[in-house]
């Protein structure tokens, strides 16, 4: 007589819900699944896998002190068996993202970006707890594009935004905004900016103009009228005699650029940052100048030739410690500016409107302010008595 055999049964992969069961060799299986659907207060049981993932068909197979998992429904079987699996492994999770599945750990879902929602959803704290229904094989459903959000999941793993070329940043930017990936964030979007077909509206690039700057002879005028920079970077070049006449250069950055014999008349150069530029003889007629930074900008030509500036809109410019000596400055608008410590010798000011300037440590000799407005200047530390006279000058 053959003696029994031992296993150890689990419902559904539940340690709740479990027995050790003795079993005789002579049994038929259908027997078998008869006394563990007793045992195990199940109506019935169908079916049968081992710990190595093979289904049992026949009790000859089943050895002592083998573990077993069995359920009325595959269904139910794989999602309590990944229940069990997901607790003997809390680090490894499987997601289904759109169909795709993808095993990536706990960490990596939430130490990267501990605010997104995908932290939230994986956190182990309690009061953070996220429940989502899972596929047959228990892996976690995610109802987003798996294209889109890979580049993600890499980038939490490693660090690194790596998207192919087959792959639309666009798409990227939109799973990182709903997932809350925010540290990725500025990079697609940059990313996507660079992805989008030019127009003749397009601002142009540094790389772009100094493309034209190497073919162009220093003293020969690059014929830039109309065209738009808006936001480009083109601090330090060298841009003299460059015909700039009704461009948009907003918000661009051109500190330290030689500007000079620039003809600016008419263009947008609102927010832009000029400090430090070489400024010799350069053109601003009714330029667009407001809320620019001019800090330390040369605009005296020892040559003779001076800047001209008439009818410029310089609210609120910044200009502390330029050297404007001969600026043609005729009716300009510089409301607001600042202006300390300014070289303003013999500058052209008549009509312009000063109001609320700060022109402290200013040297404003033979200056013509004839119908300017001052008021609400403030003239603190002035190099040089500003007389009366000066407002008649013609």
């Amino acid at each position: 007589m053959e003696n029994p055999i031992r296993i150890n049964v689990f419902k559904n992969g539940d340690h709740s819900k479990s027995c050790v069961l003795s079993l005789s060799k002579s049994s038929s299986f259908s027997e078998l699944m008869e006394t563990l659907a007793c045992k195990l207060d199940m109506s019935t049981v169908q079916i049968m896998y081992n710990k190595q993932g093979a289904r049992v068909l026949d009790v000859d197979v089943l050895r002592d002190d083998d573990t077993v998992y069995v359920g009325s429904s595959l269904t139910e079987l794989f999602a309590g068996c990944n229940g069990l699996a997901r607790t003997r492994n809390q680090d490894f999770i499987t997601l289904n993202i759109g169909g795709v599945h993808v095993t990536t750990t706990k960490d990596t879902l939430t130490k990267k970006e501990p605010g997104s929602m995908l932290a939230t959803m994986f956190s182990q704290s309690e009061d953070n707890q996220w429940f989502s229904r899972v596929d047959q094989t228990g892996a976690y459903l995610i109802d987003r594009p798996a294209k889109y959000f890979l580049p993600i999941l890499n980038y939490l793993r490693h660090g690194q935004l790596i998207i192919d070329d087959s792959v639309n940043p666009a798409g990227v930017l939109e799973e990182a905004k709903f997932f809350g990936i925010t540290s990725i964030q500025p990079r697609l979007e940059q990313l996507v900016q660079l992805n989008v077909k030019p127009t003749d509206y397009t601002p142009l690039t540094r790389h772009q103009i100094s493309l034209s700057l190497m073919t162009t002879p220093s003293n020969c005028e690059l014929r830039c009228q109309g065209l738009n920079f808006s936001g480009a970077d083109l601090s330090k070049l060298d841009l003299r005699n460059i015909n700039f006449k009704y461009a948009n250069l907003s918000d661009t950055n051109l500190a330290g650029a030689n500007l000079s014999h620039v003809n600016f008349e008419r263009a947008d150069l609102s927010n832009s940052c000029l400090d430090g530029a070489n400024m010799m003889a350069v053109k601003l007629v009714c330029a667009q100048l407001e809320g620019a930074s001019m800090k330390g900008c040369n605009f005296e030509d020892p040559s003779g030739s001076r800047a001209n500036m008439e009818g410029a809109n310089l609210k609120e410019v910044n200009l502390e410690g330029s050297h404007m000596a001969g600026v043609n400055l005729r009716v300009a608008t510089l409301k607001n500016s600042n202006l300390r410590n300014c070289d303003l010798r013999g500058a052209i000011l008549a009509g312009s409107n000063l109001e609320n300037c700060d022109l402290s440590g200013c040297d404003l000799l033979d200056a013509n302010l004839r119908g300017a407005n001052l008021e609400g200047c403030a003239f603190a530390m002035m190099l040089s008595a500003l007389h009366m006279s000066q407002t008649l000058k013609s």
